[in-house]
């Protein structure tokens, strides 16, 4: 029959909807333990749209943080259906939804009194319940969509848009509050930037590798064989000695490191070789660019 979906296909479509459900509300009810735990009943203010919900809040009090989320999220989205793939705009929508639904009904609070644990505490759980809606083909909304427009376009990375967009957040939360209370989230704010950071791209982090040796077509030729990785031979010349030489150049992953390096000291203890971090990968197989 034309038109029907074959049966691996809609398993595999169904597999996907319901890993990106599953990722959305879990990092939901991990942010909204965060927020409701510890930031609302110390009065600690957050960052990007659930930072100015919390702030109108504890100023009028008119309405739920939950409802005056899903408002001030009408605009980003707006902006989003221009700038991000149709997907990724959809699973944010529902993100959103199940986002501004955990912050409503999800009320745990944290046996934590010192409030620098708390804030620290609450780095940690709303950096992880971020990072793992980000792991998903959505967001929660809020700054989420713009720090992926950003991260599209301009290699920005999603931790460092959402400390720089926050810093208008704690500027507000010095003036109309007070400075210890801009302090704490600050803080709170840093840990979770760099949790976000981790749990989005640390796991899949790239290594770029350049090797000097007299014995690089050995290496290359394991490389290739034994990690299944390409190689890049690059033709070079040393500065002083003025000697023509091959320079490798091979990118990997994180976890391939320690094994990569055993490789190259087994043919040539003696070379020389320089391992940088890569912020993105593009290309078949080697390739961490986001699914966004």
């Amino acid at each position: 029959m034309t038109g029907q979906i074959p049966p691996h296909v809609s398993v595999k479509l169904a597999w996907e909807i319901v890993r990106n459900l599953a990722l959305l509300t879990a990092g939901s009810v991990m942010c909204a333990l965060g927020v409701n735990g510890i930031l609302m009943p110390r009065e600690f203010v957050s960052g990007g749209i659930t930072g100015a919900a919390l702030v109108v809040y504890y100023l009028t009090e008119m309405m739920p943080v939950g409802v005056l989320y899903f408002l001030l999220n009408i605009p980003l989205f707006v902006l989003g259906w221009k700038f991000v793939g149709r997907r990724f705009f959809i699973y944010s929508l529902i993100g959103m939804i199940i986002f501004s639904a955990a912050i409503e009904w999800i009320h745990l609070s944290m046996p934590v009194q010192d409030n620098l644990l708390g804030a620290l505490l609450a780095g940690i759980l709303i950096g992880v319940g971020s990072g793992i809606i980000l792991r998903s083909s959505g967001s929660a909304g809020g700054t989420d969509i713009l720090s992926v427009i950003l991260m599209k376009k301009y290699s920005i990375r999603l931790g460092s848009t959402i400390l720089i967009f926050n810093g208008t957040i704690l500027l507000v939360a010095a003036i109309f509050f007070s400075l210890e209370s801009a302090l704490y989230t600050l803080i709170y704010l840093y840990v979770s930037s760099n949790i976000v950071n981790v749990v989005v791209t640390g796991l899949s982090q790239r290594k770029a590798v350049m090797i000097i040796s007299q014995a690089w077509r050995s290496i290359s030729t394991a490389i290739m064989a034994e990690m299944n990785r390409g190689v890049t031979v690059i033709p070079a010349r040393g500065g002083y000695t003025g000697a023509p030489g091959e320079v490798l150049y091979t990118v990997i992953t994180f976890r391939e490191l320690s094994v990569l390096k055993r490789l190259i000291t087994r043919f040539d203890p003696d070379a020389f070789f320089v391992v940088t971090d890569t912020l993105e990968v593009m290309g078949r197989r080697i390739g961490n660019q986001p699914h966004w």
